[in-house]
């Protein structure tokens, strides 16, 4: 029963600063993903001001840059789209240089966003971290099983409960790290709500 106490005890220990830290990732994302779509809405009003040909080719590639960016397996993938945005911006040699270049600035002063999406994005729970987890999650996992209730109804509920508390632990865990959790998913709102709405809204 001592070990199972240590047991349990560095097993919350060393869960509870993941567990809070992949909670904060969650809610930076949010943070750092609702300013990226403020500043996209920002440029797409911006972009209004351009002759239709201009516009059409801007608008199409930050639509698409919007549309692959909503899907969380494909963040990583939107650079190419926004970087593809910058080269235009870049190489533009039309008669609308003053409103270009004003998305041009807004591109780059936007790229303190990227980086921080991009940094959150990629900041999961780590293969050390995970080895600790599951080493410690069996251990405890296997002092409970070991337990002897000698046919007490109390304590064999006591007992699943334990075991079901504990997975359900690791789950959260592995959700919040994946960001599959229910509260993960609304992160990419912002972006699905200007996609499906051509830039009118955002929420």
């Amino acid at each position: 029963m001592t070990l199972f106490s240590v047991n349990s005890f560095l097993y919350g220990f060393y869960l509870a600063p993941i567990l809070s830290a992949q909670k904060m990732r969650i809610e930076d994302l949010h943070k750092t993903v609702r300013a990226e779509a403020n500043a996209i809405f920002s440029m797409a009003l911006t972009m209004k001001k351009l002759p239709k040909t201009t516009r059409s080719r801007l608008q199409g590639e930050l639509a698409q840059y919007v549309l692959v960016s909503s899907n969380k397996g494909a963040v990583i993938h939107a650079e190419r789209e926004y970087e593809d945005m910058i080269t235009y911006c870049l190489e533009y040699k039309g008669k609308d240089t003053a409103i270009v270049e004003k998305i041009l600035n807004s591109l780059i002063d936007n790229q303190k966003n990227r980086t921080q999406f991009m940094m959150q994005v990629s900041n999961k729970v780590y293969s050390n971290e995970w080895m600790i987890i599951l080493m410690l999650f069996s251990i405890t996992v296997g002092f409970v099983l070991m337990l002897d209730i000698k046919g007490s109804i109390l304590l064999v509920f006591i007992k699943a409960l334990l075991c079901t508390g504990l997975t359900m632990l690791l789950v959260i865990i592995v959700k919040l790290s994946t960001l599959t959790h229910k509260k993960a998913k609304e992160i990419w709102n912002p972006f699905r709500k200007l996609s499906e709405t051509n830039f009118y809204r955002m929420d």
